[in-house]
């Protein structure tokens, strides 16, 4: 299932999925999935992505009892729900020269954006949130793409890099702010490379304090992730944040990302994405 403000990059999700084999249906009325998840059963599909959003607003309260019933029957059911900043989604709309959905009583871009974050509100909390304000059409793509690949049967923990002057990211669960710690961006040799480079992994390797707060993060998260699980949640991510979401948060949630089991972690670093 494909849900999230207009603008946040559905069209884009639904691409990704497609590519990934998948059969795409835009746009269905939640009070129809039923009926059609019955049909593309007897046609032999297997996975199958689905838009619901606000251009089907009336029926958007049964999606929640809709998407129960079809796991009671046995279907592997998630929801990915997308979102961006409210002055990212006016400039797309501004970029683009579309109108928004639900313009039609003479609302202002801003006020249709708002409008939408109240219709949704009810279901933004029951799948994995994904912020697009920063990502690029293939970031999002290589995103949407983990996410289908991950295993259902157990939590997911997303470990996300950014910077804090691009914004906190939406989507997180948690947000860990490392701006306290040296940063090798005053050092001209140094600034140029990434948390990902050796130089900038040489460099925090000496800094003790680095050390000292990737093993305290690593043990919030160790500790609480169980309880987390309990919840039957799918996904839960792990914002690290520093200025320029360059060095710091890149490398310390490399470093997170390796503490835990392989095939139960994604890592984005939303800078870089933005860079690329």
């Amino acid at each position: 299932m494909i849900s999230g403000l207009s603008g946040s990059g559905k069209s884009i999700a639904l691409r990704a999925l497609e590519d990934s084999g998948f059969y795409c249906v835009d746009n269905l009325p939640a009070t129809m999935l039923h009926e059609a998840m019955s049909l593309y059963a007897d046609y032999g599909y297997q996975q199958i992505a689905i838009s619901v959003d606000t251009r089907s607003s009336p029926s958007l309260g049964a999606l929640p009892d809709e998407m129960h019933k079809l796991r009671q029957q046995g279907m592997d059911v998630r929801l990915l729900f997308l979102e961006a900043k409210p002055e990212t989604l006016v400039k797309r709309f501004s970029e683009t020269r579309r109108r928004h959905p639900l313009s039609g009583s003479g609302a202002t871009v801003e006020e249709c954006i708002q409008l939408e974050q109240e219709l949704l509100a009810s279901i933004q909390e029951m799948g994995i949130r994904i912020d697009t304000s920063e990502l690029t059409a293939n970031a999002l793509k290589t995103a949407i793409k983990q996410l289908v690949e991950a295993d259902c049967s157990r939590l997911t923990i997303i470990f996300e890099s950014f910077g804090f002057k691009h914004g906190v990211p939406l989507n997180a669960d948690f947000v860990f702010d490392v701006r306290c710690l040296p940063n090798p961006y005053y050092d001209p040799e140094l600034r140029r490379f990434t948390g990902r480079d050796q130089a900038i992994i040489d460099f925090f390797g000496q800094q003790p304090l680095v050390a000292e707060m990737t093993e305290d993060i690593r043990c919030m998260i160790a500790k609480w992730l169980p309880e987390f699980s309990r919840e039957n949640r799918s996904y839960l991510t792990v914002a690290i944040g520093c200025t320029g979401g360059q060095h710091r948060s890149v490398f310390i949630a490399e470093q997170l990302s390796r503490a835990f089991p392989a095939e139960q972690v994604l890592i984005r670093h939303r800078q870089l994405f933005r860079e690329s």
